[in-house]
């Protein structure tokens, strides 16, 4: 199975936070699966580090490419192709955040992992 994380699903991973559910921890570990971590996550990620929201991963923007590949995760890069898809859902949903994520999803028919409600208005299967 292919399955593309969330951005806390992908931080809840790299800090074995108990807030990742037993059914997300137990697809992750899989070796079987392929996990793959979008470019929007780390483009999140440095977001968040730079206005002060990941105080308990100080050093996880210099360490990003490390513990992706540690966990043998696969890059997901943003295309044109996802960009227009995310721009151009209907529904008003502004965040970009979650906007190219379920694009991704959606477009590379990868379920997408992720405690988040609000992704069952997009057009992507979740798992959680």
């Amino acid at each position: 199975m292919k399955l593309l994380l969330d951005t806390h699903a992908l931080l809840w991973w790299f800090t074995d936070d108990p807030r990742l559910s037993g059914q997300a921890r137990d697809a992750i570990a899989n070796e079987k699966n392929s996990i793959f971590a979008s470019a929007a996550s780390a483009w999140e990620i440095a977001t968040k580090q730079r206005i002060g929201k990941l105080e308990q991963l100080p050093d996880v923007v210099e360490r990003y490419h490390e513990l992706v590949a540690a966990d043998g995760f696969i890059h997901l890069p943003i295309t044109a192709v996802h960009a227009l898809r995310a721009g151009n859902y209907s529904m008003q949903h502004r965040d970009p955040f979650d906007r190219m994520p379920a694009a991704q999803s959606e477009l590379e028919m990868l379920p997408f992992v992720t405690p988040d409600p609000a992704f069952s208005a997009f057009d992507c299967r979740t798992l959680w």
